[in-house]
């Protein structure tokens, strides 16, 4: 006699838990232990009916398919009624609010689109007029797909995201499909491994300090300490004689650049942080560094309104660019590399040559192959990893995106509040912009809303920097105008430190410009800021107060930087 067991399991339907396990083992690759589970339990992963329609779907039996979706006494507005053929019943339980007439639209299109892909162009178009065109769904795809027919093969499958097999689209249009099916009936593909995505995913969230690229244990509650955040000054590094306005380190994280108003640039490696180079070329402060995808070579952008690249093993001049500037007072604000390390982008305040596109391949490299049009300003300016977009900073609360190919611009997004820099994600889906009144905002690129909002930093005179750091870019990283350096958990917007470090300047504030987080190294990030250091952040328990006294060689005197600060003034004003 089989035990009588709970309808629950510790609180949970005891039908959803089996047949989610079912499914989990045949992911899994064990078969035979699904079936053993199904025949002790009685519960079947699907029914008949929706076994059928996965099969239908995968084996392209479009005619099956729909009338599987539809039943037997389903309308079809392209095809008319199954009405003779009562097996289909009454047709698939869909979840609330799914439209059937949606989910036909879809199996057309993948029907039309697998025509195409043959070339039968003549039932293709007969799909098309026929089938599609009658369902009144989505008039602007329907166009879309008509400009299909005139494609070329070679160029099909790009023009219509289109996966490389036709067994792949068809996986992904039963995704698809299955988000429109009840749940109860059809369970969505690989639904055990999403629950434990969401449990470690949770336990990360609530970890504030989580900062390793290894998963969470299933095993046993998540927790990181502490003491293995980079809450503490290791070194510090006082070679400028002037503000450190920018830091960044190379994409390998084995060297740091900073940037400052004393009109240089420091190369260090990051294992002793000794100094490689000193590059000290321009004549005006130098307001940004930017590493090549492959770290051979380094921008500078200073106010002199030229940016210099640098070969970085030998710290020699490459190149030296200028933008035609109308105005002598617009200095070079940043600069963004594309993934060829050949090819980068320069921006400016100056209206007239805000944008330029440079090639050290070009016959004259020292000229641009492109400027965008005049009319806005720009404050910063970065490209995604994959070189498609450039995203520029306009000071007047617009981010402005263009497509790198093209050189076109898309549908900018508008933000509410005067923005002072820009910083992207990894995946480029992302980007950190930091906003005068105080706030750092994440803003999806592609949906272009803004997804978290961190408060707490101090900012509105100056240009603050923030990034994202920590093994997965967990953490929101910013600088302050109040001495402070302030970190985020990016999920739940939790302000876990507010770190004290940077002193008051010789202009009397108390600002960290600029931070950066180790791409190679989860455990260091850089700050710098207007006391003219550059402070390294481990989770080391060494003390500052054991820096050698060489590392304070390049420190100027008092009276020689205040002579600067006023021949210079100030570049990071926000109202500049």
């Amino acid at each position: 006699m089989s035990p009588v067991r709970s309808p629950t399991y510790r609180g949970h339907n005891r039908e959803e838990v089996v047949r989610i396990l079912i499914q989990g083992l045949i992911d899994m690759g064990y078969g035979d232990a699904a079936s053993v589970l199904s025949g002790e339990s009685g519960h079947e992963l699907e029914s008949p009916s929706v076994a059928a329609f996965r099969s239908a779907i995968l084996e392209g039996v479009w005619s099956e398919a729909e009338a599987l979706l539809l039943g037997s006494h389903g309308h079809d507005p392209g095809g008319g009624s199954h009405a003779e053929d009562d097996q289909y019943g009454e047709g698939l339980v869909l979840a609330e609010g799914a439209d059937r007439g949606q989910m036909l639209f879809w199996i057309r299109q993948q029907k039309f689109l697998e025509l195409l892909d043959q070339r039968d162009l003549t039932v293709a178009l007969m799909v098309l007029r026929q089938e599609l065109t009658p369902l009144g769904h989505d008039i602007h795809q329907l166009h879309a797909l008509s400009t299909l027919l005139m494609c070329p093969p070679e160029d099909l499958r790009t023009k219509a995201q289109w996966p490389a097999t036709v067994d792949e689209s068809r996986r992904m249009l039963l995704q698809d499909l299955s988000r429109s099916i009840a749940p109860s009936v059809m369970i969505r593909d690989h639904r055990l491994a999403e629950l434990f995505d969401q449990v470690k995913q949770n336990q990360i969230n609530q970890c504030l300090y989580h900062n390793t690229s290894t998963p969470p244990s299933l095993y046993s509650d998540h927790l990181c300490d502490r003491n293995d955040f980079p809450a503490r000054t290791s070194l510090q590094l006082e070679d400028h004689t002037g503000e450190v306005w920018h830091v960044q380190f190379s994409h390998d994280g084995t060297k740091l650049a900073t940037a400052s108003q004393d009109r240089t640039v420091n190369i260090y490696e990051t294992v002793t942080f000794k100094r490689l180079h000193e590059l000290k070329q321009h004549s005006g402060e130098v307001t940004y560094v930017a590493w090549s995808p492959d770290d051979s070579k380094i921008i500078t952008c200073s106010q002199d309104c030229k940016a210099r690249v640098w070969d970085v093993e030998s710290g020699r001049l490459r190149l030296t660019l200028q933008h035609d500037t109308e105005d002598q007072h617009y200095g070079i604000t940043a600069a963004a590399w594309a993934p060829d390390s050949m090819s980068f982008v320069t921006s400016s305040h100056d209206r007239s040559f805000q944008l330029c596109h440079w090639s050290l391949l070009a016959p004259e490299p020292e000229r641009p192959i492109h400027v965008w049009p005049k009319g806005f300003r720009v404050q910063d300016v970065a490209i995604t990893d994959d070189g498609h977009w450039l995203v520029a900073l306009d000071p007047q609360n617009i981010i402005r995106v263009f497509d790198m190919h093209t050189h076109r611009e898309e549908p900018p997004i508008k933000v509410v509040g005067k923005m002072t820099s820009i910083s992207l994600s990894h995946d480029g889906n992302t980007v950190l912009v930091n906003l005068a009144v105080g706030e750092v905002h994440m803003i999806d690129l592609v949906t272009r809303d803004t997804v978290r909002r961190f408060k707490g930093q101090k900012q509105g005179e100056f240009v603050i920097r923030s990034c994202f750091g920590g093994a997965a870019e967990n953490f929101v990283v910013s600088g302050s105008e109040d001495g402070l350096i302030y970190v985020w958990h990016k999920e739940n917007e939790a302000l876990i430190e507010k770190l004290s470090g940077h002193s008051r300047g010789v202009g009397g504030k108390d600002c960290v410009t600029t931070v950066d987080w180790n791409p190679r190294d989860a455990s260091m990030f850089a700050s710098g800021g207007d006391d003219r250091k550059v402070r390294i952040w481990t989770n080391r328990l060494s003390s500052i107060d054991t820096i050698p006294n060489t590392l304070n060689s390049g420190m100027a005197d008092y009276e020689e930087v205040s002579i600067i600060l006023n021949m210079t003034g100030n570049h990071h004003s926000a109202t500049a």
